[in-house]
């Protein structure tokens, strides 16, 4: 097979030219930005995506075609390596250069990635490649395709997908199916499955009762979740509103980010009781969050800090069943509510992990356990098992009820990324064992009041910090005064950070009252701006009360 690179040159300078010439960066999330300005971003990650899947011997590599929480004008690319995980960090600095490089050195660029990285160029590659349904998605999806064409690598298009399908297909494909069929019916076979299994006919039991809203944002997990009530036989009873029909936009005051942050029911609520489940899911629907009205009208968030409690719970009870000698952990950012860590720890006796913000942060550390969960208190988490602690469960799972019900867990869980739907039916499945409401849920801790602000600085790399990020070691002197502050207040915690994608400095404070936190908040916000060049207004005092 001869593969001439002026055909990439050819396609990049009539289909697909470069039209913006501000440099963007291939992070966590890939990348993102106005889709208008993203063809050729989509055509150079085809391309790419095809040098990785030769360098990776003919694994299958995916492509996801998505923006996440972002508003519907913005989409995104990210490649998604063969054991479902993200790109290789080494890698995203190639993806970065590749998309910035000008159309004019594109051929010559892709020729140094092929050298440098001794790709036989004359190899199958195998790419994957799926959206989600903003309308402008498909369009991207062609400039994909065309970069694998361009490279005469094999191209299969998924069309509409959620992001943890997309990563689902790539493990069972490179897995030989073992981890389940790389097709839509083969993912929700093995979901349903699994869920019915542990559902075991039980519909309601306790307090627990067959009743669930989901909010799907308007993204793709509405059109899922739909598909998945068509084939559940009525063992889980889903209301799914935010379908995306009608003038809807995806996460427009829609969506877990947006019940998160604003901390009220999204739009197109029905009437509901008080204390009815809720759920809802982000527009690529890999994060989840459940939430409820009480009686007297108020809100209540169950994040990802109460998904790890109650998932994290439930496996250390299975695991003591069994007798089966597994390190199980959970991981946690330093943003995860200080009362979450406090009942982890000394009511659950589960070890915790701190690490720094960011998902592959956290999926790393989880897999030095035999059993890791993480989640994020935005809803993106998973659990991941050890090859080891797989074969022990499968041997008790010979003799022994509990075991057998932990393999199904494992069956049920995307090990892969965060899987909304996927958490969601775990939830549902340890809610309905235990018999519990989220009245019960939610009353096994009280959280910590918290505030978060951002500070705008002229530079924020003159903040630096270190233990998770959880103590600023530059500027000198900063963490003292922080210290000096937070000990004034009763369970007082802070710490800043700076923003990785602009010019702000990021506090969070929590403490025992909603009035302390504000000003503790307060406090350290101007310490920051003292201390670490600020710029604009100066922070407003929330009281008279002022420990400075």
């Amino acid at each position: 097979m001869s593969i001439n690179l002026r055909t990439v040159y050819a396609f990049a300078r009539e289909m697909y030219p470069k039209v913006s010439k501000e440099t963007i960066q291939y992070g966590t999330a890939g990348f993102r930005g106005k889709a208008e300005l993203l063809d050729s971003v989509m055509f150079r990650m085809g391309v790419l995506a095809t040098l990785r899947s030769r360098f990776r011997e003919g694994s299958v590599i995916g492509v996801m075609i998505t923006a996440s929480h972002n508003p519907e004008p913005d989409n995104g690319v990210k490649l998604i390596d063969p054991k479902g995980e993200m790109l290789e960090p080494s890698w995203e600095k190639i993806a970065t250069d590749l998309v910035n490089v000008s159309d004019q050195d594109l051929e010559q660029h892709v020729a140094k990635i092929i050298k440098d990285n001794e790709i036989d160029i004359t190899s199958s590659s195998y790419v994957y490649v799926g959206m989600d349904n903003r309308y402008h998605s498909p369009r991207l999806l062609k400039a994909v395709a065309d970069g694998v064409i361009a490279l005469k690598g094999n191209v299969r298009e998924f069309g509409i997908v959620t992001t943890p399908m997309m990563h689902f297909f790539v493990v069972a494909a490179n897995t030989k199916e073992a981890y389940g069929k790389p097709t839509e019916e083969g993912y929700y076979d093995k979901l349903i499955s699994a869920f019915e299994k542990l559902r075991n006919g039980q519909l309601e039991n306790g307090n627990y009762r067959n009743r669930l809203i989901f909010d799907g944002a308007n993204g793709v997990g509405a059109r899922k979740m739909l598909q998945f009530n068509k084939r559940m036989n009525k063992s889980l009873n889903v209301t799914v509103i935010n379908q995306g029909v009608g003038p809807g936009k995806i996460n427009e005051e829609c969506g877990a980010d947006h019940v998160k942050v604003q901390q009220r029911p999204p739009v197109g609520m029905p009437i509901v009781e008080p204390y009815t489940r809720c759920v809802s899911v982000d527009g690529d629907a890999d994060r989840v969050v459940y939430f409820f009205t009480d009686e007297t009208g108020q809100f209540r968030l169950l994040d990802g800090d109460r998904i790890a409690t109650l998932v994290a719970g439930y496996l250390m009870d299975l695991i003591q069943s069994c007798q089966l000698d597994l390190r199980l952990g959970l991981v946690q950012t330093a943003y995860a509510n200080g009362a979450s860590t406090d009942y982890i720890v000394n009511e659950l006796k589960v070890p915790v992990s701190c690490v720094p913000t960011g998902v592959k942060h956290l999926h790393h550390k989880a897999l030095e356990y035999d059993i890791g969960i993480y989640f994020e208190a935005n809803g993106h988490g998973t659990i991941v098992f050890s090859d080891s602690s797989k074969a022990a469960i499968s041997e008790a799972a010979k003799t022994n009820p509990k075991a057998q019900t932990l393999l199904l867990v494992i069956d049920l869980i995307n090990e892969t990324v965060g899987d909304a739907i996927s958490d969601m039916l775990l939830v549902e499945t340890i809610l309905n064992q235990k018999g519990w409401d989220v009245k019960d849920w939610i009353s096994s801790y009280d959280d910590l009041p918290n505030q978060q602000l951002k500070i705008q600085v002229k530079d924020r790399n003159v903040i630096q910090t270190t233990d998770a990020e959880r103590v600023c070691v530059k500027p000198e002197g900063l963490q003292d005064e922080i210290n000096q502050v937070v000990a004034n207040y009763k369970r007082g915690r802070a710490f800043v950070r700076p923003s990785g994608t602009e010019d702000v400095v990021r506090v969070y404070a929590e403490a025992s009252t909603r009035e302390d936190v504000l000003q503790l908040a307060y406090e350290v916000g101007r310490l920051v701006q003292k201390l670490a060049g600020g710029v604009g207004p100066e922070l407003v005092n929330p009281s008279n009360n002022a420990h400075l």
